[in-house]
């Protein structure tokens, strides 16, 4: 018998640790070549960890919240075959699947590589994860001050969700209080609205909810928390505006039905519409490159690269948003491969994290659903999200050379969120206009 080491793999270039979740087997099970062994997640993904080989499990080397580093013996497998003699025999970079609670989460950053930690830290009795000791060194907490705050973890240890709720109600604390409140514990009298009333906060209190009998209550799920928190902070972080217009898309819609099926013998898979909408915003980015941008304080990150996400509906109702990287580089074939591999994966829990990061602009198709238009939430820290309704029948007034007529066309609404704070109306209306004027003049004897 020969005992393997299993390792925590990697999980892409910007993904240095990991949280162990649950484990899936314990000492003593069976383990049967790529099933799964334990759960884990990073602060983008959470996803499981397959063994490479065949064996009982011996021992787990981390316990339940352990923050791991990629690389690090996981647990030990005993197997029938002779031990591996090299390191790339021993275990390849596994590919681990996004299973539904993944989340990105329209968009959040991954976690990057945890910055060099004082060794003060080290000189306490208590336990502190990796994670736990960075996040202290980047908001300069004492050891005295991560001493004190209590731990809700596997036998009292400091979770990243302690901390990270420490440092918030620190920094409340440390804020000066803001006109509302500063009116609030002044006798002075609060101003009157035009109407005679008061002025209220922007932000008004979570109401309590009352439930009946028969209400049921439903945890959310990581993933719908973190979409939660990251919905909740782009929309007070960015101020929205919304712009609308409706595409003459009938040539398109002509041109796909003429040649989908000779494309699917030829290359083995369907062509949606959805390649052909990144392609035109792929095009309107460069015709106007400050579309592609990210806000950091009072400067403005103009991207180089064209990295479009495009927003997938998982199968537990969540959502997820698998990133096209240097999509102006591709050709309509490379675009409906990734799109189709990307969107198939997705579905199956197979996402890479490095697959659902590093976007630039979101496009979401909500005319898969059967709805014609929307409002959708810019996907921090982008500044501009598209979405594309249904296509519809619809008569419209043409002009010919012999007059003005009536004709049935397929026409679409699609919208554009942005952020107000670095995009005005001028720029979001003329992009999504120059959108709209890719799709309507697509030329109907396009071969691909």
């Amino acid at each position: 018998m020969a005992q393997f080491e299993l390792v925590l793999p990697k999980m892409g270039e910007s993904v240095a640790e990991a949280t162990i979740i649950k484990w899936l087997k314990n000492p003593g099970d069976t383990i049967h070549e790529d099933e799964a062994v334990v759960e884990i997640a990073t602060d983008k993904v959470d996803s499981e960890v397959p063994s490479p080989v065949s064996g009982k499990l011996i021992s787990q080397s981390v316990k339940v919240d352990d923050v791991v580093h990629v690389g690090s013996v996981i647990a030990l497998i005993e197997t029938a075959d002779a031990a591996p003699a090299s390191d790339d025999n021993k275990q390849a970079p596994v590919s681990v699947p996004v299973p539904p609670q993944a989340p990105e989460v329209p968009g959040l950053d991954m976690v990057s590589p945890a910055p060099e930690r004082p060794a003060a830290y080290d000189n306490s009795s208590r336990f502190y994860s990796p994670l736990v000791k960075s996040i202290a060194a980047e908001e300069g907490i004492t050891l005295e001050e991560l001493e004190s705050i209590p731990g809700t973890g596997s036998e009292g240890r400091v979770t990243k969700q302690d901390i990270l709720d420490y440092v918030k109600g620190h920094k409340k604390m440390a804020m000066p209080a803001s006109p509302v409140e500063q009116a609030e514990k002044s006798p002075v009298a609060i101003p009157q609205a035009p109407n005679g009333s008061q002025y209220k906060s922007p932000i008004p209190a979570p109401q309590n909810v009352i439930l009946s009998g028969g209400d049921e209550i439903i945890e959310m799920d990581r993933m719908r928390r973190l979409i939660a928190d990251h919905m909740v902070m782009s929309k007070q972080v960015a101020p929205h505006v919304t712009s609308f217009i409706e595409a003459d898309v009938t040539n398109l819609v002509k041109w796909r039905e003429k040649i989908k099926s000779s494309f699917e013998k030829r290359e083995g898979q369907k062509i949606t519409f959805t390649p052909v909408f990144i392609q035109a915003v792929a095009k309107a980015i460069k015709d106007m490159p400050m579309i592609n941008i990210s806000v950091d304080g009072n400067k403005i990150i103009k991207k180089k690269n064209i990295n479009i996400g495009m927003a997938a509906a998982l199968p537990s109702g969540n959502l997820i948003v698998p990133v096209i990287k240097n999509a102006d580089q591709l050709n309509l074939i490379g675009l409906t491969r990734a799109v189709n591999d990307l969107a198939a994966r997705a579905r199956a829990n197979k996402l890479m994290p490095d697959e659902v990061q590093d976007g630039t602009f979101t496009l979401t198709n909500i005319g898969s659903f059967g709805n014609v238009m929307g409002v959708p939430i810019i996907n921090q820290p982008q500044v501009a999200i598209m979405a594309v309704g249904a296509i519809q029948k619809k008569p419209a007034v043409l002009e010919t050379e012999f007059g003005d007529v009536i004709a049935i066309r397929h026409k679409m609404f699609i919208s554009m969120s942005y952020d107000h704070r670095v995009v005005d109306g001028s720029l979001g209306g003329m992009f999504i206009k120059r959108v709209a004027d890719y799709l309507e003049n697509w030329d109907g004897n396009c071969e691909i």
